[in-house]
């Protein structure tokens, strides 16, 4: 299949090396150096203990997925809709577009654009990082749980979800791919936000008394908000549920702290700022998550 990459960052080269290596057609787009050093000398992809080269197609012009059956459209939640109006004048109009992004809201504006029913979902549950330009390390469990937004695209969402399970993919279908993402929202808005501020990975959050406090009066307050939208929370997901799985990864460095790092804008809005503005909008109370809203939107608008 001839499958585009559109926004090959940390994500996004993970799976398009993956497809590309089940024999698939993959064409990167990505930008800056990233894209330079993988133009120049292939994308080094860093799997575990394994290492390997990916010599594809890597190019920074959006015409060149002109051709593509399937694009993973894994971009911040910042670019969604530059991106998506750009791919939208080039794109064949049978192409399936599958978002790997973070939040709950790039599917609707997805679907805008596109037709509802050519939009897959993705809750993608995967640590991976451009440690340098041109080299991805991914480490730990990888899985991915996929879902339609429309029934109407059911067949082609189980036929993609086949497709990457024969690339070794841990990947599985859901009927409700919203309350899908709204979980891994729930888990984002705990850790991302308290990791970027304070430049501190998830393990030493937990470890800190105040903090590890902090952050359960943050989560259930996202909790609080996806509960009075009905959003379906499995087994009653709960604030100590959502520590307890996060003790199994202490280690990890969220995106929102790598793009810190970087310098790059952080996904404010994606995993704060949607939540404060329902929370507003239902009369749910979100004050704990309002103030690391205000604290990230100022640190992002001083640098930039």
């Amino acid at each position: 299949m001839r499958i585009g990459i559109a926004g090959a960052g940390a994500v996004g080269s993970y799976f398009g090396a993956i497809l590309h290596f089940a024999g698939h057609d993959v064409t990167f787009l990505a930008r800056g150096k990233h894209f330079q050093a993988m133009k120049q000398a292939g994308l080094r992809m860093i799997k575990g203990e394994e290492e390997f080269l990916v010599d594809a197609t890597f190019t920074d012009k959006i015409n060149e997925l002109s051709e593509c059956e399937l694009v993973l459209f894994c971009v911040k939640s910042n670019d969604t809709e530059a991106m998506a109006s750009q791919l939208k004048l080039v794109l064949p109009s049978n192409c399936l577009i599958v978002t790997m992004q973070n939040g709950v809201e790039n599917e609707q504006l997805l679907g805008t654009i596109f037709d509802h029913d050519r939009i897959l979902s993705t809750a993608a549950y995967i640590q991976a990082a451009i440690d340098e330009p041109g080299k991805v390390t991914q480490k730990g469990r990888v899985k991915l749980v996929i879902g339609e937004l429309h029934s109407s695209a059911k067949a082609s969402c189980l036929e993609i979800n086949q497709l990457f399970q024969a690339a070794g993919i841990d990947s599985v279908y859901a009927q409700s791919i919203m309350e899908n993402k709204w979980r891994k929202l729930i888990w984002n808005v705990t850790f991302n936000p308290l990791s970027a501020i304070l430049n501190a990975n998830v393990g030493e959050i937990l470890a800190n008394e105040e903090l590890r406090y902090t952050a359960s009066l943050i989560c259930q307050e996202a909790i609080d908000v996806a509960e009075r939208l009905k959003i379906e929370l499995k087994n009653n997901q709960t604030v100590e549920s959502v520590l307890r799985k996060a003790e199994r990864a202490k280690k990890h460095h969220t995106s929102m702290l790598q793009d810190r790092r970087k310098g790059k804008p952080m996904e404010v809005e994606a995993m704060c700022g949607y939540i404060v503005r329902k929370g507003l909008e239902i009369n749910v109370p979100t004050p704990n998550i309002q103030v690391v809203y205000s604290i990230l939107t100022y640190m992002d608008k001083s640098k930039h």
